[in-house]
């Protein structure tokens, strides 16, 4: 089971998710900061974690700090953008002008959104960042 990357981002990404939703909810909530904001902080602190965790227990990567983390902020900002986006877009059109729900569409689109970022994070990630084709030649200098 844990031979799949997949099944390892998914643990991995459970401890990211974790720290990341956490500070998305007390930004929104409890400090009252924007949508955007409040998901950028959060996405910010969880991508910290998740390079680290991803890099070294799910892919189990030597691929060059500089060239990789490059690559990871790219996806990263990519993923955030295209998911929460689109998560935002698509629960105000299914809410519509509901007035049991208007209150709670930005509190349902970061739900919607992070399932988004997950799997387009671990494509890119998967792909583009921690593939073999990055892999540092054994003996070559970081």
């Amino acid at each position: 089971m844990l031979r799949s990357s997949f099944i390892r981002f998914l643990l991995v990404g459970l401890i990211n998710t974790a720290v990341g939703l956490s500070i998305m909810y007390a930004c929104l909530l409890l400090f009252h900061l924007s949508y955007w904001n409040s998901t950028f902080i959060g996405n910010l602190v969880g991508a910290a974690v998740s390079y680290m965790l991803n890099k070294n227990i799910t892919f189990q990567s030597n691929a060059r700090f500089v060239g990789s983390s490059i690559r990871f902020i790219t996806v990263i900002l990519a993923s955030y953008f295209i998911a929460y986006k689109l998560g935002l877009v698509l629960v105000e059109a299914a809410v519509g002008k509901s007035p049991l729900l208007t209150d709670y569409v930005e509190v349902i689109a970061v739900l919607f959104g992070s399932g988004m970022y997950t799997i387009l994070n671990y494509l890119g990630q998967k792909y583009l960042v921690f593939s073999p084709k990055y892999q540092q030649v054994p003996g070559s200098v970081k």
